[in-house]
């Protein structure tokens, strides 16, 4: 698990950074992941898609 977050990248800090302006998945330590993508929602899905959520247990654990 990565624990990817959507993060938007407005016009000066893309002219700082060397990339386009839009939305873009990163890591906790601010390492883009993907993107840019059009939306936040774009880029969540995205980040869906790469790190998707654990499975919830169908049968809970019973104590014995």
């Amino acid at each position: 698990m990565q624990n990817l977050s959507p993060r938007h990248v407005k016009t000066e800090e893309s002219l700082r950074l060397g990339v386009i302006s839009g939305w873009y998945s990163t890591k906790v330590s601010g390492t883009f992941v993907s993107g840019p993508h059009d939306s936040e929602a774009d880029c969540l899905r995205k980040i869906a898609e790469i790190d998707p959520p654990p499975p919830k247990d169908a049968k809970r654990k019973r104590a014995v």
